[in-house]
């Protein structure tokens, strides 16, 4: 019994010994894995630190390496146009002799069959080399050594392009849209007014379209390109509108006259010229356009005045102040009915100081019924006949001898086409509806017009009265830029195949500015910008006989 005991006891002890033993031993394993882990943190974090030593190095050299370097880096593209490792000045100069070349592209405005071709040179365009060059640069250039190693790197790996910014000139752009609003057929015509002996005779509007001017501007600003086709056609979006209602308030107030005589002062010499009273019954005219008609008489309550300027005598406007004329074919019959229709409402016209004349509402509306007749005029990109063809020679003979008389320009535009009696910059059209010519007296004392056509010359007359110091004044004219003229081919079965009849000669449009000139003394004092104006070509039309 003791022996078994003793046995169990040794047994035990075995057991507790064999326990420990294998415990320690795990210890010992778990305390060696726990020093090689350690010892493998240590190998990283030092690998680490000595990859980013290498990095940092490295980075370090490439940054000082680019840093040194007069080139732009590798993958930079402007507008698509791979300017990689090239210098400043070398990237300018590639893109100063596309930019030269780009002068000549054209956008063609199309609406319907009316195409007007300008070139980017006529538009002004310009590309800001300079800047778009030098961001191009600044690519892995800036502060941070990082950040451009990362920049460089993206930029090799995809590359990067620098959209070239540009300008224009918008004004050009909307001369367009003028042009088309003014002549196309179904442009928007707004209401108007004239004074026709005892009568007012206003027409009604009609609705019509007009160009969606902003976004034909988008449009450009989207399509411009420094590598961009050599012609680019743009449909002319345009929309329906109506025009504004007949306002009777608004026309009472600007032709509502109170009746003066007339008579004048000797210290200080001043003329007052007769006033006929003028005014209309606003309850009656109400019930007269309510009606849906094209045209409306209104009768006016003209009052008038015992003593005109006539009778004052010619000592009223002593002074001739300017006079200009143009010549016109005297053998078109029509035509010179027109101009000398349009020269006699204008004649013998008197404006007081501040005062400022309308060529629509002096020349009223050109109708059969007041004897115009069908001529040559400007519509939708050609020459074709029209009620009232040529009057815009008399309005651009009173232009010019507005600006030497020294008055005041208010309103005056081109025309679509350069003219045949004046050169450009010195024209001012008219379109019943939509385009006035318009000026001030804004010298002391009052002017009168003459207005003669006769033997093919056109001349209009300022008279007044000179003021202290008077002024030689002249119009200067200069080209700025030519803009070629397009072919228009058109397919004719009325002709034989294999023939050719040109329906239109094309003329180059251009460009022009007009500066006023004064001198004293025949020294030159001012010189001053009058206007920009663009003349668009006038495209060639040729019918292609396919007749079997």
């Amino acid at each position: 019994m003791v022996e078994l005991e003793n046995d169990n006891k040794e047994t035990k002890n075995e057991v507790i010994s064999n326990i420990q033993e294998e415990t320690e031993n795990q210890n010992i394993e778990e305390q060696s894995l726990i020093v090689e882990k350690k010892k493998s943190k240590i190998g990283i974090i030092i690998g680490i630190v000595i990859l980013a030593v290498i990095l940092l190095t490295l980075s370090t050299i490439f940054a000082i390496i680019n840093a040194n370097s007069n080139k732009i880096v590798k993958g930079i593209f402007i507008e698509n146009i791979d300017v990689s490792n090239l210098t400043k000045e070398e990237a300018k100069n590639v893109l100063t002799e596309l930019a030269e070349k780009a002068k000549q592209n054209e956008i063609v405005f199309k609406y319907k069959e009316m195409e007007t071709p300008i070139t980017y040179e006529a538009l002004e365009v310009s590309f800001d080399i300079d800047k778009t060059v030098e961001e191009a640069y600044e690519v892995g250039r800036k502060d941070n050594i990082f950040k451009n190693n990362f920049e460089i790197l993206k930029t090799w790996i995809n590359g990067k392009n620098i959209n070239l910014n540009f300008s224009f000139d918008e004004n050009v752009v909307k001369q367009v849209c003028e042009n088309i609003n003014n002549t196309s057929e179904d442009a928007v015509v707004e209401s108007s007014y004239y004074v026709e002996g005892d009568k007012l005779i206003v027409t009604s509007g009609k609705k019509g379209i007009k160009v969606k001017e902003e976004e034909l501007i988008q449009t450009i600003n989207n399509t411009i390109k420094l590598n961009a086709d050599s012609s680019v056609i743009i449909e002319v979006q345009i929309e329906e509108v109506e025009p504004a209602e007949i306002d009777l308030e608004k026309i009472r107030s600007e032709v509502y006259k109170e009746v003066k005589d007339a008579y004048y002062t000797t210290n200080p010499f001043t003329i007052y010229p007769e006033v006929d009273g003028v005014d209309f019954d606003i309850e009656n005219a109400k019930n007269i356009i309510s009606e849906d008609k094209e045209e409306y008489e209104i009768p006016l309550i003209i009052t008038k005045a015992s003593k005109t300027v006539q009778e004052i005598g010619t000592e009223a406007f002593p002074d001739l102040l300017s006079t200009f004329s143009t010549k016109y074919n005297a053998g078109d019959v029509d035509r010179t009915t027109n101009l000398k229709l349009s020269a006699g409402k204008i004649n013998g016209t008197v404006l007081l100081p501040g005062e400022e004349f309308s060529y629509n509402k002096v020349v009223g509306e050109r109708t059969i019924a007041a004897g115009y007749k069908m001529a040559a005029t400007f519509s939708g990109g050609k020459v074709v006949d029209g009620l009232g063809g040529g009057i815009c020679q008399i309005s651009s003979t009173l232009y010019d001898a507005v600006v030497m008389a020294n008055l005041d320009v208010t309103v005056r535009r081109n025309h679509q086409f350069v003219t045949s009696y004046l050169s450009g910059g010195k024209d001012a059209t008219v379109v019943w509806g939509s385009q006035d010519f318009k000026f001030v007296n804004s010298r002391k004392y009052p002017i009168r017009l003459t207005a003669t056509v006769s033997g093919g010359v056109a001349t209009i007359q300022v008279w007044g009265l000179k003021e202290e110091v008077e002024y030689d004044i002249t119009i200067e004219t200069k080209k700025t830029a030519t803009i070629p003229y397009t072919t228009q081919y058109i397919n004719d079965s009325s002709l034989p195949v294999g023939t050719q009849k040109v329906e239109q000669n094309g003329s180059n449009g251009s460009k022009y500015e007009a500066y006023k000139v004064m001198k004293l003394n025949g020294e030159v004092v001012s010189r001053t910008l009058l206007s920009k104006d663009t003349y668009n070509a006038k495209k060639k039309i040729v019918r292609i006989g396919t007749k079997q």
